[in-house]
């Protein structure tokens, strides 16, 4: 018997919730996940993105600002990826019924979501839920480190509204741990604090963070973990921390949300396994963040 059967009720729908896929992935990656969110009674839409997509974003190769590293939204993803993200919210927008609406964002799905918010509104939504997302963009300064988003992270963080996890509007960001990293030989340290913390004058009893670190992959100097390490350097600063495979835990936690680490839980749906690698929309991780949707 499927766990998701639990909740799940044929006369029962959810707010319905909009999936946003992540850089390079596409809409059918994320079908499965669809499906167990269905079970689950929850009218699901997934942003119709496709591969090509995102490589007609390397029309932002031509914008001086890309190499400045000071790119902003518009007009990179301008005609692509936000308008998709409309199209899709719209969509949801009439299965709801005038209600409200989750917002899913999984990888780069998660800040782009941020940006939509910003750009669109939010008063139709109800919940941000974002899935191994890196929200800080990378510490200036240091050696071999490049950010990836050539200055969209940095203009999220200073355009786009602070996170404050409130009943109407609940922020939830989900980091996975399934492998540390290690350093290249030489390669210099530099301490990177976890900077999502929940503001003490927050009036919500149910914010907390979320870990529990002693299940996940122990600690290997393997070349896997020395080149992993080497990708989360990229995006927090940092070689030797705990991570998704792609996304270092530090950065897919935002300041002002609600911040759960789950353990052994991989990046991305192309190359998981629901058994020996697990990703964020694996039944078995679905089962522990699915509650955010049916509150």
């Amino acid at each position: 018997c499927s766990s998701t059967s639990t909740f799940s009720s044929s006369s029962t729908n959810y707010r319905p919730a909009v999936i946003l896929p992540g850089l390079g992935n596409n809409t059918g990656d994320y079908k499965k996940l669809k499906f167990t969110l269905q079970e689950y009674g929850v009218p699901t839409v997934v942003a119709k993105v496709s591969r090509i997509d995102w490589l007609r974003n390397a029309a932002g190769l031509v914008d001086p600002n890309y190499w400045k590293g000071t790119l902003q939204p518009r007009p990179v993803l301008d005609c692509r990826y936000l308008k998709r993200v409309d199209d899709a919210v719209q969509e949801a927008e009439e299965l709801a019924q005038g209600g409200k609406l989750s917002v899913i964002g999984h990888s780069a799905g998660g800040w782009l979501a941020r940006v939509y918010m910003e750009e669109f509104g939010l008063s139709h939504i109800s919940l941000l839920l974002t899935l191994g997302t890196p929200h800080l963009p990378p510490p200036k300064g240091l050696p071999g480190v490049i950010d990836q988003t050539r200055g969209l992270l940095y203009y999220v963080q200073q355009h786009c509204k602070k996170a404050v996890y409130t009943p109407e509007l609940k922020y939830v960001c989900i980091a996975g741990r399934y492998l540390q990293g290690a350093r290249f030989v030489n390669d210099s340290k530099v301490a990177v604090e976890p900077t999502a913390t929940i503001d003490d004058d927050q009036q919500v009893s149910d914010v907390a963070v979320v870990k529990n670190k002693t299940d996940s992959t122990p600690v290997s100097t393997t070349f896997q973990a020395r080149f992993v390490g080497q990708g989360y350097k990229q995006v927090c600063g940092e070689a030797d921390v705990w991570g998704d495979g792609v996304v270092p835990e530090v950065s897919a936690h935002l300041e002002g949300a609600l911040n759960i680490s789950l353990d052994g839980v991989y990046h991305s749906p192309v190359g998981s396994d629901d058994v020996s690698r697990p990703w964020y929309g694996s039944p078995a991780v679905v089962e522990q963040w699915i509650h955010h949707l049916l509150n």
